[in-house]
């Protein structure tokens, strides 16, 4: 009896550790005594934690990318304002070797402001393309007004008056140039200098710098001993530096044909290689300097010119002109001196 009480005591145990599997020992080698107990191991109940419920999604802020510093970005703006692209690439430079983080915002602005300009400058010219395109003939000329005095020294040693006139027009690949010159003078009733020159000369651009040309030009000075000459030529051009309103150098070759109607001698016609070449530098924007030569080289006589010459300007349009003139004859009309040299000063008006 003392058994059984002892198991029905422990009944409450073995129903709470009713989910728990039952281990069941081997069996014993020597059978229990009344004193002995049995116990089954129990496992513990799960843990549970009590947490706040979690959100069905992670929250997401959303963040700006990092800006390019507002100081920065304004001296960059106001850069870009102008259609200056030089100072524009030198703002650009500094900015991206002081703000290396924001380098792809700088590049960004850049690309934006040179993609403007790109069509600004394309608008602009297909509109002066269609401007010249529908001009005519007496339209499009630009050109300047000399007038002053000289000195020259050689046939003559005197000093008097000189007027030129100077018409360039310039259309998308013609261009057509007219120069007119004269000089003269009169000493105690006598004419001590009497010269005129007239030219024309078209020319019709290749390429940007290739250019054929033709020239037709009259000279008239008897002092220097010819009543007449004419000259005909026509040949290749060059440009050899060709950076508008800033320097040109311009090249000129071909063969020429001269007819000269002498004041003493009998009329001649001499074929001859004519060079030309054509200098501009403008130095600041009121000063200029000018230097253009000219050579014919035949079998009977070489004729070799050059004019220098220094503009600056004084007011809207208007510039004072000194320059120096040397033509030299190898073989001159009998009486004549080789070398005849004139200084002008005088003022010029452009238009």
């Amino acid at each position: 009896m003392t058994m059984y009480r002892r198991v029905l005591a422990s009944l409450p145990l073995l129903l709470w550790a009713a989910p728990a599997f039952a281990q069941v020992p081997e069996p014993a080698t020597q059978p229990a005594t009344d004193d002995e107990f049995v116990f089954l191991p129990v496992e513990p109940p799960p843990l549970v934690l009590d947490l706040p419920k979690y959100p069905e999604y992670v929250p997401y802020v959303v963040a700006e990318q990092p800006r390019l510093d507002k100081q920065v970005r304004a001296m960059l703006e106001a850069a870009m304002k102008t259609d200056d692209s030089a100072a524009v690439a030198a703002v650009v430079k500094f900015a991206l070797q002081t703000q290396s983080y924001d380098k792809d915002e700088i590049r960004d602005m850049q690309r934006t402001y040179n993609d403007r300009r790109a069509k600004e400058i394309a608008a602009k010219t297909e509109a002066e393309q269609n401007r010249i395109r529908a001009s005519g003939i007496l339209q499009l000329w630009k050109g300047q007004i000399e007038l002053g005095g000289f000195r020259s020294t050689g046939n003559t040693d005197n000093f008097g008056f000189t007027g030129s006139v100077k018409l360039d027009r310039k259309g998308l690949n013609w261009e057509h140039i007219i120069t007119a010159t004269a000089s003269y003078q009169e000493d105690s009733g006598s004419v001590t200098t009497s010269q005129y020159l007239a030219s024309y000369q078209p020319r019709y651009q290749l390429n940007d710098n290739l250019f054929t040309y033709g020239r037709v030009q009259y000279e008239r000075d008897r002092i220097q001993g010819y009543a007449d000459r004419y000259t005909l030529s026509s040949g290749l051009g060059y440009k050899v530096i060709n950076r508008p309103n800033k320097m040109t150098l311009a090249l000129e070759f071909g063969p020429a044909v001269r007819y000269t109607d002498y004041v003493d001698d009998a009329a001649s016609t001499d074929a001859s290689a004519a060079t030309t070449i054509d200098f501009d530098w403008t130095i600041n924007p009121t000063i200029k300097l000018t230097q253009d030569a000219t050579s014919y080289i035949g079998s009977d006589n070489n004729t070799f010119t050059s004019l220098t010459a220094i503009e600056a300007g004084m007011a809207k349009g208007f510039k004072v002109k000194l320059s120096y003139s040397i033509e030299h004859e190898t073989k001159p009309p009998s009486g004549s001196l080789k070398t005849d040299t004139i200084s002008r000063f005088s003022l010029v008006y452009g238009f």
